[in-house]
């Protein structure tokens, strides 16, 4: 039988067990899996569909009826095609599965899914906007300067034209025709309607309307784009097949922006200003207390994920206001981290304690981004984080004590503070935040903590010695698909496969997700990340490659598996950026991709990164080589060659 005949075969058989094409509702798959999200779950046989040849196991979750498949999953996939149109591409985005059914992470997850894609254009922009600023106050570019006025139309499109920005990621969340969802928000922000907020009166059909400008303008277009999603799928159920594709954008625009006008509009106008002035009123009551609180806590937010709410009302500010005061207390927290992160580079004597803390540092002070130094230095060892959270509150109370606001939304670091130049006393804003950043450094310098003890078969930056002691080798999680021909029967070589980021090295067995907890697709190791830099476990070939996940085969036959997260295959390729592609070839160490963790985190999904030999049936042939917090490239298991 040839290998076309026998995908097909395969997919036809699971397609018949899952209660056929019409019970499909959409399908994708991941490096390992066929992802189902059934009409009627009761239609599927479980059992049949475990018992195809070619079909490693069933795991149910999230939604998902998941057919794990193995190496092969992409020719099933591709047979699938065939069989079911299920596979589009505009299928709205599902929440994140990792969410709880607790309201407020609900909230969380809904407003992370709509603002995180356009969080990195509004940082950009805000940055080349704080340079203009600074240009303009050092009198190096003057701000009715041709060049600047078109300097400053990039810098602030994304702002001017937000609306439209919310409308595509709106769609995409609650499943609107993303043209119509723009269609409206192009017509929110409409010369002529713009216009007519300066007008004495406005009238529709008799109707009094209460007309503002909604450029800049966030919450609006967001419910509009709600309301737009079940409305069509309203007209879906009513209008006949010949004439839904064109009447339903026709009825859509022609009565729900006017009735956005007249209701959702000016509702959702003044709940922005309500939001913008209560902001304003906790601030007044004590700005160094609401700086402190927000500097002291503002690390601890972003690790327990809630710091998209905060960053929603900042977009909401700066849109309603022109600026933020909540964003100023930031770069005295971020920046504390920074400083702590440096003191632990100088004062560790742990050999990989270093190699995590420098470059963490690095991006901290530089970029800002502090997930490396939370989960790889400071947090493990307790003390720096401390340290630097009060640092961070100090220096946020001086801050917000000077008046500073921030006119753009930008990640908070030491490139960042001009965006605050316009805004109260600039030099108390330097000062807290160079303060903070000092004083973290300092507290920790002096006070020190708990250096991690280094060994060959040790994490590092284990909280404590007892963490970083010897692990004696002993057999990983079961499991395992098949050995290749290239692999050599009966030898007793073992080969190191390293960890493909710094994190926290734990079990197979303790990893949220049966189909690998269980060992159905091999035995391998799994690491909690701690850095956005993934890279190769191993010397080899890239056999396969997907946003989320690699494929590896080393020169000695080896199948390496790297799978970044749990059920990442649904951001569909967001937050990852590949730097290899099939066929090439890699050293250990070498950059695979890079994956914007905290945003994935954000959106509710575990980054836990799994890394699995694929065609190994034995698990005694798999030996750990240690757990605890580990640095990327150092060994995390061994396999028989």
């Amino acid at each position: 039988m040839d290998t076309t005949t026998r995908f097909d075969r395969l997919a036809t058989e699971v397609v018949d067990a899952v209660g056929g094409a019409g019970n499909i509702h959409s399908v994708t798959n991941c490096m390992t899996r066929l992802r189902f999200v059934l009409n009627d779950r009761q239609r599927a046989d479980k059992d049949a569909v475990e018992k195809i040849d070619g079909v490693v196991t069933v795991v149910e979750g999230g939604g998902q009826f998941q057919v794990v498949i193995g190496n092969d999953v992409v020719k099933v996939a591709e047979a699938l095609d065939k069989l079911t149109d299920a596979r589009s591409e505009t299928a709205p985005l599902p929440a994140a599965p990792a969410a709880s059914r607790n309201i407020f992470n609900r909230v969380v997850e809904l407003i992370s899914s709509i603002f995180q894609p356009i969080l990195w254009v509004l940082a950009g922009t805000g940055l080349l906007k704080g340079i203009l600023f600074a240009l303009a106050a050092l009198g190096w570019l003057p701000q009715d300067s041709q060049t600047s006025v078109i300097l400053n139309a990039g810098a602030d499109a994304v702002f001017y034209f937000l609306p439209m920005f919310l409308a595509i990621t709106s769609a995409r969340r609650f499943g609107a025709s993303p043209f119509t969802a723009l269609t409206l928000a192009g017509a929110l922000i409409y010369p002529a309607i713009t216009a007519l907020a300066a007008a004495d009166s406005v009238h529709f059909l008799g109707i009094p309307v209460i007309m503002t400008t909604y450029t800049s303008s966030v919450i609006p277009i967001i419910v509009i784009v709600w309301v737009q999603s079940h409305y069509e799928k309203l007209l879906g159920r009513i209008l006949h097949s010949s004439i839904r594709n064109f009447m339903t954008p026709l009825i859509v625009v022609a009565t729900l922006f006017p009735l956005a006008l007249l209701t959702i509009g000016p509702a959702t106008t003044w709940l922005s200003a309500a939001l913008s002035a209560g902001l304003a009123q906790l601030w007044s009551f004590s700005p160094a207390l609401a700086g402190f609180i927000v500097g002291g806590l503002q690390q601890l937010i972003v690790v327990l994920g809630l710091h998209w709410g905060l960053i929603a009302l900042m977009i909401n500010d700066v849109a309603t206001t022109g600026h933020t005061l909540l964003l100023a207390p930031f770069p005295a927290a971020v920046m504390a981290q920074g400083g702590a992160a440096l003191a632990v580079f100088l004062r560790t004597r742990s050999r990989r304690l270093k190699a995590v803390a420098g470059p963490a540092t690095v991006s901290g002070l530089v970029a800002g981004v502090t997930e490396p130094i939370l989960y790889g230095v400071t947090l493990p060892l307790k003390r720096p984080f401390v340290f630097a959270s009060i640092a961070g509150a100090l220096g946020g109370g001086l801050a917000a004590w000077g008046g500073s606001a921030a006119g753009a939304v930008v990640a908070p670091s030491f490139m960042t503070l001009p965006v605050y130049l316009n805004y109260g006393n600039f030099a108390l804003q330097v000062i807290g935040t160079v303060g903070a950043t000092v004083l973290a450094f300092l507290l920790t310098l002096v006070f020190g903590f708990k250096d991690p003890i280094d060994d060959d078969s040790a994490g590092v930056g284990a909280p404590d010695a007892k963490a970083s002691a010897s692990v004696p080798l002993a057999p990983v999680s079961a499991g395992g698909l098949r050995r290749t021909e290239a692999r050599s029967a009966g030898s007793t070589a073992f080969i190191d496969i390293a960890s493909p980021v710094d994190g926290e090295a734990i079990d197979l067995d303790d990893v949220a997700e049966p189909a690998f907890s269980s060992g159905a697709i091999g035995p391998g190791a799994a690491v909690r990340p701690a850095s956005d830099r993934i890279v190769s476990p191993a010397r080899g070939q890239i056999v396969s490659v997907m946003p989320h996940a690699f494929g590896v085969i080393t020169d000695e036959g080896v199948e390496v598996l790297v799978h970044v997260g749990i059920d990442t295959v649904r951001l569909e390729g967001r937050h990852f950026h590949a730097a290899v592609a099939a066929g090439d070839r890699v050293e250990v160490g070498q950059l695979l991709t890079t994956a914007d963790i905290a945003a994935i985190e954000a959106a509710g999904y575990d980054t836990t990164t799994l890394v699995v030999i694929t065609n190994e049936a034995d698990p005694t042939n798999v030996e750990a080589a240690g757990r605890g917090v580990v640095a990327a490239s150092t060994p995390l298991f061994r396999v028989r060659a």
